[in-house]
């Protein structure tokens, strides 16, 4: 166990080459994994992985070193490394750690930790996934089901003086459903997660969550083909963020600010969406798969606007890119572990709800189709092109919803999108995953029902 003062002596070390900013990164995450395949458990696998990381600033120059050995003498010789690597001119900064917060403590009543439960149960949980969805008939044809749960310690101390101490717990679990009959093959997948514990199977059953999976894929198995054509979409809130987190939030990331790669560069105060359109990011949404207290930067969590009614407001940015573009630090530098250094990066970000019935949205609809769940895509980050399948899509005919469609593919621009939405519903529904812009790191990510007058609709003509 470092003190403050090794942390201070260590940093010290790094900055005699001159540089404008030393911080180091502690960790110490305990894991376990569980996956089932072909209706057994394939792999259980639990373990620690502590390690730091060094990193140094220098006017544009930076400096990372990482190491799996913890003691102080082994830091001390990386922070001479590093120092080696960079030189600035700001020899001899003075600096005192101030804690943040000493030992930051989960007090959540509800928390389960999921270290003191044991294999077998999660075991039990998982297999009860496995049955469920394989309970649904002979035309469910696979089912995968994978769990995980981490505990990730961390200690941030860098040279303006801040120190944190901070316990970030998750779970989450991912159950895919393959449904098939001759010449036709469909899947349906639910994958809730929680910054919190064990207390996830209370909050999301595992039965009614593998139904939920079997269900969508027999659903859709059964179902069409969608037509093709440009048409209204109405996507909604059950489809979760995927649209604002893929086609648009990226491209809000101030990385690509600074290496003027995105299409919202220069365009702080002006109208990028539609005035019905708010757009927010925050790791201080209680108990969210992108929550946390603190960044990986030290950085306290908050939720920052990035688009107040159609006017761009904001980036989210880390201590070195906010340095660079000229704004605040936003509380969004993230790194999947030590190994990596912290970039901008979306927590938990959603489209705001508005104030129409989702119900009335659709009976606005002549023509038209539902987007209950999308499904893979790519996005072009410099100009916001996107392409998502549908994995869950009905038609509308006449504002009433007639019947599932399979093979949908949703082709668009995420800018565009966001400038002509007109109708915006009052719900919000929420989709939790892994972002994997360089490294992974959890995100959530939510929008209400939303209503886009024109998208190219891919599918059978």
């Amino acid at each position: 166990m470092l003190s403050k003062e090794n942390l201070e002596e260590i940093l010290s070390v790094a900055l005699k080459s001159g540089a404008d900013f030393a911080e180091i990164f502690l960790e110490d995450t305990q894991s376990t994994s569980i996956s089932c395949e072909d209706d057994k458990i394939e792999k259980i696998a639990s373990g620690i992985d502590s390690g730091a990381g060094i990193r140094l600033i220098a006017g544009k120059q930076m400096a990372y070193i990482t190491s799996t050995d913890i003691s102080f003498e082994a830091l001390i010789k990386c922070a001479d490394t590093a120092s080696r690597s960079i030189a600035g001119k700001n020899k001899g900064i003075k600096f005192e750690l101030r804690p943040r917060i000493a030992n930051f403590q989960v007090t959540d009543e509800k928390l389960v930790r999921p270290g003191e439960i044991g294999t077998e149960v999660k075991v039990e949980k998982v297999m009860r996934l496995n049955k469920t969805a394989r309970s649904f008939g002979d035309k469910i044809k696979q089912v995968t089901v994978r769990y995980g749960d981490s505990n990730q310690a961390v200690t941030i101390a860098n040279s303006e003086g801040v120190y944190v101490e901070d316990n970030r717990i998750r779970s989450r679990y991912f159950i895919n459903v393959i449904a098939a009959k001759v010449g036709a093959l469909q899947t349906g997948y639910e994958a809730p997660g929680i910054a919190g514990g064990f207390e996830l199977f209370d909050l999301y059953p595992p039965e009614e969550y593998a139904a939920k999976a079997a269900e969508r894929a027999l659903r859709m198995l059964d179902a069409p083909h969608a037509p093709a054509g440009i048409m209204t979409a109405v996507l909604s809130s059950e489809a979760g963020g995927t649209l604002i987190h893929e086609a648009c939030g990226h491209s809000l990331e101030a990385d690509f600010i600074m290496k003027g790669t995105s299409i919202f560069g220069g365009k702080v105060g002006k109208q990028v969406a539609s005035s019905l359109i708010t757009v927010i990011d925050g790791a201080s949404m209680p108990g969210r798969f992108g929550s946390y207290r603190y960044d990986d930067e030290g950085t306290p969590s908050q939720e920052t606007i990035l688009i107040d009614n159609g006017i761009l407001k904001a980036f989210m940015s880390d201590k070195f890119t906010a340095q660079q573009v000229g704004i605040p630090a936003s509380g969004n530098g993230r790194r999947e572990s030590f190994r990596s250094k912290p970039v901008p990066r979306m927590t938990n970000t959603i489209i705001a709800p508005g104030k129409m019935d989702p119900a009335e949205i659709i009976a606005s609809v002549k023509d038209g189709i539902l987007v209950k769940r999308m499904g893979g895509g790519e996005v072009n980050v410099t100009n916001g092109d996107f392409v998502f399948e549908v994995s869950e899509g009905y038609l509308i005919e006449n504002g009433h919803i007639k019947y599932p469609v399979r093979g949908a593919i949703l082709t668009g621009n995420g800018p565009k999108v966001l400038q002509i939405i007109d109708m915006v519903g009052s719900d919000l529904g929420w989709q939790t995953g892994v972002c994997g812009k360089y490294d992974h790191v959890p995100v959530g990510d939510a929008q209400p029902t939303i209503r886009i007058p024109e998208l190219i609709v891919g599918g059978r003509v």
